[in-house]
């Protein structure tokens, strides 16, 4: 089989998986780019273990012509050999300046050994233990730094404080309190069609109540937090380590986690149970609509039934237990934050395993404190 392009011709021959190139006739700037690309495709075609090519009636040969044959070389780098046969000693010149391999054919390159299942079994608990000892480590700082506050408070950042808590709080109240209008409002909604069947449709607000204040309204503000606070807690601190200012702060003195993660933390504890509360508010406003709209029930009866199941216990448990949701959120989305390694890319690694990480915290501790309660009542 014979092609040509230009100035520069080839012949190709081929058996068992070797293929021979014959080249003949120039090989320059003009000739080697179009060159490349149709046997690119014939070796892709083809698929050789080895290629050879032959120089013998090469009459120019520039490094146009070397990087050509090195391309050439780089096809088959992956499944077997390249040689070259019969270079010209200017030929041979240019190619021994660009390192190319005139010796006789080598060995197919070998695959790396695939890692066996236990080194790599190994390697991963290694990497769980270093993980869980910085998880370990950063806690008990954190704690530290939170006696340190209680016992000197002028050391905490109050205008940080208070710019972390109207980002958690203010900025969120909005959108906690439309989810949480809506999911009381589903919920009455739902409730209902059942309980009308009984003629028992009051009881709808003191489902709604019960359920929002004890478990719903504490664990839907949480979500939404982490998704707003959480995330954006550990981009801030995951930039800060990334460009090294967080190394800046340590080499002038400061304390990191007293600088960064403890206003966020006091910020978080203190707004989002208050934000609890006023997602209740919403939730229960939620179920009045319904109440009062499909129930034919007067405002003043929805608003005594839901007083008549509420006590300020089950309030104050709904609000303690975002309290701790809070510190769940803020804790680990520091910790993430600070393990930051790497490129812009950990930044936005960092800021989703805040948010899953904050959520699995979220409903298992709540089943802790279910179960806790359940014990406890």
């Amino acid at each position: 089989m014979k092609h040509s392009k230009q100035s520069c011709t080839y012949e190709m021959a081929e058996a068992e998986g070797r293929l021979w190139i014959h080249f003949s006739g120039r090989m320059d700037i003009e000739t080697s780019a179009p060159l490349v690309k149709e046997i690119h495709a014939l070796i892709r075609q083809k698929s050789p273990f080895s290629v050879t090519a032959n120089l013998g009636n090469v009459t120019y040969f520039d490094d146009f012509g070397a990087v050509a044959l090195w391309e050439i070389r780089q096809m088959v780098a992956q499944k077997g050999d390249f040689n070259i046969l019969n270079p010209g000693a200017k030929a041979e010149e240019i190619l021994s300046q660009v390192h190319a391999d005139l010796g006789p054919p080598s060995e197919p390159l070998r695959r790396r050994r695939v890692v066996e299942m236990l080194v790599r079994l190994g390697e991963t608990a290694m990497n769980e233990a270093s993980s869980m000892k910085f998880v370990i480590s950063f806690a008990g700082s954190l704690f530290l730094s939170l006696i340190h506050v209680c016992l000197h408070p002028g050391d905490l950042r109050g205008e940080e404080t208070l710019s972390a808590m109207e980002k958690t709080g203010v900025d969120a109240l909005p959108i906690v309190a439309m989810i949480s209008f809506l999911l009381g409002l589903i919920m009455a909604f739902m409730s209902s069609i059942q309980f009308q069947q009984f003629g028992a449709g009051i009881y709808v607000a003191s489902l709604v109540a019960f359920a929002m204040v004890s478990e719903l309204g504490p664990i839907m503000t949480a979500i939404v937090v982490a998704g707003r606070s959480g995330s954006a807690f550990a981009a801030e601190i995951g930039t800060m380590k990334i460009s090294e200012e967080i190394d800046a702060l340590f080499t002038m003195g400061f304390d990191p986690i007293l600088f960064l993660a403890v206003p966020r933390l006091v910020a978080s504890v203190v707004v989002v149970p208050f934000l609890a509360l006023f997602s209740n508010l919403f939730a229960i406003s939620g179920g009045l609509v319904v109440g009062v709209f499909m129930l034919n029930l007067t405002p003043s009866t929805y608003i005594k039934e839901t007083l008549s199941v509420l006590t300020l216990t089950e309030v104050l448990w709904g609000m303690g237990k975002s309290a701790i949701f809070a510190g769940l959120i803020a804790w680990i989305a520091c910790l993430r934050g600070f393990q930051a390694r790497g490129g812009a890319s950990a930044v936005g690694s960092a800021a989703t395993s805040a948010v899953v990480s904050s959520i699995f915290l979220i409903i298992l501790f709540d089943s802790l404190l279910a179960v806790a309660r359940s014990y406890w009542g």
